[in-house]
Order: structure tokens, then sequence, then C-alpha cells
């Protein structure tokens, strides 16, 4: 009788050593993503209010 050993029995964790940097890669650029989207908005609202247009787009200046 011939013995067959098996060095892994799941393909998991075969898997795993390639997944899990991409996996943290994936999480870096997210969270460095929604990092700068929030700076982004913040910086918007400052800007809007800072100038004299109305939201109809007409400058104020001109209402004579």
């Amino acid at each position: 009788m011939t013995t067959t050993t098996t060095l892994a029995s799941h393909s998991l964790l075969l898997a795993l050593p390639a997944f899990v940097p991409a996996v943290l890669l994936v999480g870096v650029i997210v969270f460095i993503a929604v990092r700068d989207r929030r700076r982004g908005d913040d910086e918007d609202i400052e800007t809007d209010s800072a100038t004299d247009v109305d939201p109809a787009g007409s400058d104020p200046a001109e209402r004579h």
C-alpha cells in the first residue's frame, strides 16, 4: 500500500499570504481617500461662505 502525504489540506492556508497584503493595501487606500475627502469638504464650506454670490448665481453688487 502507498501512503499519500498532504502538505496543505486547506486552500485558504495557501491563499492567505497573497490576500493579507492586498487587504491591507486596500484598507490604507480607503483610509487616505476618506481622510482627504473629509478635508476637501471642510475647505469647500469655508470658501463658499467667503464669497458673496447668491445661489442663483447673480452678483449682489449688480442689483441696484
